[in-house]
């Protein structure tokens, strides 16, 4: 235990105490748009199909155009392109909020929808990929990165309970469109934080002249990327399957309320095993985990098609959550370990789509289920993805090491940083200790 909260401490230093909490709260809005739209829309239009027309462009302009950001990101620094999302992802989500209070027809309001999904800042993957190139400037060793991926799924997925709770509080005391405006406040004094932080210069992209040699021979990422995104894919439809099916059960038996109740369940569960897992020793590999977690998916996940009464619900729902973070940690952390460096921002933001798009498609599919033959035919869409989810991880071949060079020894990395190094050198004298305690000094411990 005690090895453990000394690595969490490792990463705290690495990364400063506030950027955890500013990526954090600049998180929620990405899981409060995609609810409070749909609320919204629902309220001001009367017509759920319009609000899912608009919930789904949202989904779809943040899954199209994820990547681009990232990749955008890996070229030219986290920095301007994490302000420029951020301003116009503000923008977009007054405007969607001004356009549905005032009745704007659906194609207009769709395309605003469709603005706002796409400006979504990417503060979960690049917060990945920022604390990873801080671990690998200092040298640390894989226990750290493990512990980084633990926390960063950890601080997803609360914001992922959070976020929807915040917009059904706002609507339950006052309307969607707070919630929404709300949003907005946070993506715009946050985000602009988490760009402004003194880490993000160590995210500074590639030098002009490496980005020309490299954009003439792109090298394709190895074929476990791809059953990761498929993986993680299907994990989005888990999500998908379960939501419509504890929104049809709690709604068979005269308790909507319930279901975000129960869902919340579900994701405090998962973020605590999530933390947990910088517990497990390295021989732990991420091929075991990977499979593991999957298996624990589908045992956990099939109870689902029989429950049909509430409090079964909350127990086999709050148990599944147990296995959902440890996947999700897993799967970013194998592409963590397998792509270039120089196009880690890019790998995690379509890892992310990935898992959006996933959710998105599920959530259309099993809802219809659910209406035609009731809440077990979405729970079986949820085991099917899981077992789905399990043969990927079974016949998919993991590397047993990192197949790049850190960023650290990469000639990518931008010679700035040297100087970032030199100039936080003081500010880091006081929690270098514990950092030397685990593997060796780090950059910017001392950055907050």
């Amino acid at each position: 235990m005690f090895g453990t909260v000394n690595t969490y401490r490792q990463v705290i230093a690495l990364t400063g105490p506030l950027l955890p909490l500013i990526s954090f709260l600049a998180r929620l809005p990405v899981a409060m748009s995609q609810f409070g739209s749909v609320l919204l829309v629902a309220e001001t239009s009367g017509s759920l199909a319009t609000a899912g027309i608009v919930g789904g462009t949202l989904s779809a302009g943040q899954v199209i155009f994820g990547p681009v950001l990232g990749r955008l990101a890996d070229r030219h620094g986290q920095r301007p392109v994490v302000l420029a999302a951020a301003a116009v992802n503000a923008c977009a989500t007054a405007a969607l909020v001004a356009g549905a209070l005032t009745g704007l027809a659906t194609v207009p309001l769709a395309a605003i929808g469709a603005v706002t999904g796409a400006s979504i800042p990417l503060i979960g993957p690049l917060a990945r990929t920022r604390s990873v190139a801080l671990a690998h400037r200092a040298k640390a060793d894989e226990s750290v990165v493990g512990a980084i991926h633990s926390l960063e799924g950890t601080l997803d997925e609360v914001s992922f309970v959070f976020g929807p709770a915040l917009v059904g509080l706002a609507t339950l005391v006052a309307h969607p469109a707070v919630a929404l405006c709300g949003a907005a406040v946070l993506v715009a004094v946050f985000g602009a934080a988490f760009a402004l932080h003194p880490t993000a210069a160590v995210t500074a992209g590639a030098p002009a002249r490496l980005r020309t040699d490299k954009g003439r021979i792109r090298v394709r990422p190895p074929r476990v990327v791809y059953s990761v995104r498929g993986s993680l894919a299907l994990q989005g439809a888990m999500f998908g399957g379960c939501q419509a099916g504890i929104a049809a059960l709690t709604a068979q038996l005269g308790v909507p309320g319930q279901a975000g109740i129960v869902y919340a369940c579900m994701g405090v569960v998962s973020a605590v095993v999530g933390l947990s897992l910088g517990a497990l020793p390295a021989r732990f590999g991420l091929r075991l985990r990977w499979r593991v977690a999957t298996a624990a998916a589908l045992v956990l996940s099939v109870p689902l098609v029989f429950t049909d009464t509430l409090w079964p619900l909350y127990v086999v729902v709050t148990v599944l959550g147990a296995a959902y973070a440890p996947h999700l940690i897993t799967a970013f952390a194998l592409t963590e370990r397998v792509v270039e460096p120089s196009r880690l921002a890019e790998s995690m933001a379509f890892a992310a789509s990935s898992l959006v798009a996933g959710q998105a498609a599920s959530l259309a599919v099993s809802g219809r289920l659910a209406e035609w033959y009731g809440p077990s035919a979405a729970f079986a869409v949820a085991v099917g993805a899981a077992a789905l989810c399990l043969t990927l991880a079974l016949v998919t071949r993991v590397p047993s090491a990192r197949t790049h060079a850190p960023a650290a020894q990469s000639p990518a990395v931008p010679a700035e940083s040297e100087k970032l190094e030199s100039a936080t050198s003081e500010a880091a004298a006081a929690p270098s200790a514990a950092v030397r305690s685990g593997s060796a000094a780090p950059v910017l411990e001392g950055a907050a």
